[in-house]
């Protein structure tokens, strides 16, 4: 995926009211700009971080800049733009870049299914199952070159797992998806330090048949594409949290 317009590259100031971020450009403006990632951003949000906006398509939107990227540690830029996510693992399946899901002829995004939600992507073709794919989009990492997922309490995440494994019980096919927007990352875990029941929930889903993949990116202000796969660890347990 490359960027359809230039990136303005700034430096950051503070990001605030989970969809709003304060910057300065090298010429010294002042901007705000739309952040487009619900989550802490833990690890990305640093005053003075150096970061990448791209403009807005619609000249009457109220903040004329988006948030896309940021340079998380020297030399590793990190795509926080969650509202990318789902696009870059289409990309990457069309592309033939993940072969654990080649053959399928169709794929449509955001098809109703479950306890009212939606896939964000439903693959089929003819001879295979339909297949429920779940994109969910990691930034948060450690040392050790493990990312994490969640990076917040997501109660709509585990949720989703309860769902695909509804789908699987059914005859179907689910995938989730981790899309790592990173390059120094080798292996995905669940965050059971920020979120055991998510924890609890994957290794349930693993149980009932949902299969996890994960993703890594190839990272620059010109444009970010998904190049390898990587290891998902699950371990067998969790730690209690105290308010278990």
């Amino acid at each position: 995926m490359h960027f359809s317009a230039p990136l303005l590259e700034a430096r950051l100031l503070r990001r605030y009211q989970r969809f709003l971020a304060d910057v300065e450009t090298a010429d010294g403006r002042l901007l705000t700009a739309h952040c487009p990632n619900t989550g802490s951003m833990q690890g990305c949000k640093e005053p003075g971080s150096r970061v990448w906006l791209s403009p807005a398509t619609n000249p009457a939107r109220k903040l004329a800049w988006t948030w896309e990227l940021v340079e998380a540690a020297p030399g590793v830029i990190v795509g926080v733009h969650t509202g990318r996510s789902n696009a870059l693992v289409r990309e990457a399946i069309e592309c033939g870049r993940v072969p654990e899901l080649a053959g399928y002829t169709m794929i449509r995004p955001e098809v109703k299914y479950g306890e009212g939600s939606r896939i964000d992507l439903l693959l089929s073709g003819a001879g295979r199952r339909d297949c429920y794919l779940e994109v969910k989009n990691v930034t948060a990492a450690v040392e050790g070159r493990i990312g994490y997922f969640p990076d917040a309490v997501t109660t709509r995440g585990a949720r989703h797992l309860r769902e695909m494994s509804a789908m699987v019980a059914a005859g179907h096919r689910a995938v989730l998806v981790f899309c790592v927007q990173r390059g120094d990352v080798d292996a995905v875990r669940p965050a059971h330090h920020i979120d055991p029941d998510y924890g609890r929930a994957l290794r349930a889903a693993l149980a009932a048949g949902v299969e996890v993949l994960a993703l890594g990116a190839r990272i620059d202000p010109q444009g970010i594409e998904l190049v390898r796969g990587m290891a998902v660890e699950v371990p067998a347990s969790c730690p209690v949290s105290a308010g278990d």
